[in-house]
């Protein structure tokens, strides 16, 4: 059956849709190691799934596309998305079973992850029509392979804004790395679909593809390109319990950043205090924040008020790294500068 349903949204977010299994443990286990895990929580998952929470949470429309099964996991993700006020119509349901990912949290909020989708449940190329979605941003995470390259062309031909969120390197995002506005990649992915060795000449390789380049570099922050204009950004100080989901809710501040046209220093800080509040609760579904939330974030950084790191007691520091390129370079100093107008 052809999904087909006419509507206007602000971000339609294509790609997969999980149930996440977290488990706190004290460190991951060894070979043949059986381990307890402290707590545990269960909550929808997924890239995409992520992403269109999340710009739901920040006051937008957003619509989820892909595939969840008639299962219980399935069902239960459907009524998480339904009360996040997430757009479904064009959620495919079947008899194939959900995708599930196993998590195991560390006390310093580092994960291990184990997911599983079962190939039939991928949906196949000309199954959705989308000729009546009007979108301001569509947001690929490459998880739905054989939809997703014709729908990135058709929306440059509409002139509409793309993303992908290429976290790993699969056939997903190296197909759409071209056809996208926005290229935002993990530095594995940028190292290994260039063959470079550094960020620095992965960046350069990496422009000949999209217009718009960020690749996120661990503790060293991020490094971008726009045109002939590069730069390296640093990131929010947090301390973090859970990092799962960090990058999908980034992905999804940002892609409403540009559904609202927001200038591109402002779209940095709300994308990272967005990423940065999910690390700070166990599981990626509950730490997505909401747009009082990042703001009151923002606000407190700008005050330079006590607290306003949003640490968690016991817990890692960790860095979340500020999103996609700018139209001009601009220094960490100015945009730390620009937090009290962001604020207000």
């Amino acid at each position: 059956m052809r999904l087909n349903h006419k509507y206007t949204t602000d971000v339609l977010c294509v790609g997969a849709g999980t149930y996440d299994l977290v488990y706190s443990v004290d460190h991951h286990p060894e070979p043949d190691e059986k381990i307890r895990a402290s707590s545990f929580t269960g909550c929808g998952g997924g890239p995409a799934a992520n992403a269109a929470v999340t710009v739901s949470r920040l006051g937008l429309q957003s619509a989820f596309v892909g595939y969840l099964g008639r299962d219980i996991f399935g069902n239960a993700h459907i009524d998480e998305l339904q009360q996040a006020g997430v757009n479904i119509d064009l959620v495919a349901r079947g008899g194939d079973s959900s995708a599930l990912s196993v998590v195991m949290v560390k006390p310093d909020g580092s994960r291990a992850l184990v997911n599983y989708r079962k190939p039939e449940s991928f949906l196949e190329a000309d199954s959705v029509d989308f000729s009546s979605i009007n979108a301001r941003v569509i947001l690929f995470d490459g998880h739905e392979p054989y939809i997703s390259p014709s729908l990135a062309k058709s929306a440059r031909q509409r002139g509409i804004i793309t993303v992908l969120d290429a976290g790993s390197m699969h056939s997903g995002t190296e197909e759409l790395a071209g056809l996208v506005d926005y290229l935002v990649c993990s530095e594995s992915f940028g190292l290994n679909f260039t063959g470079e060795s550094t960020e620095e000449r992965a960046l350069e390789k990496l422009s000949a593809y999209a217009p718009n380049v960020i690749i996120t570099v661990g503790d060293r922050g991020l490094v971008w390109k726009n045109g002939e204009v590069s730069g390296r950004e640093d990131a929010f100080k947090i301390k973090a319990v859970d990092t799962t989901g960090a990058g999908d809710v980034f992905h999804g501040a940002l892609a409403a950043c540009l559904a609202e046209k927001r200038e591109w220093h402002e779209s940095l800080a709300y994308a990272s205090a967005a990423g940065a509040l999910c690390c700070t609760k166990i599981g990626a579904r509950p730490g997505v924040p909401t747009k009082e939330e990042v703001e009151g974030f923002l606000a407190g950084v700008a005050s330079n008020q006590p607290g306003s790191d949003q640490t968690v007691p016991g817990s890692a520091s960790y860095n979340f790294y500020p999103g996609p390129p700018g139209r001009v370079a601009e220094s960490s100093q100015l945009f730390q500068h620009l937090l009290p107008e962001i604020a207000n």
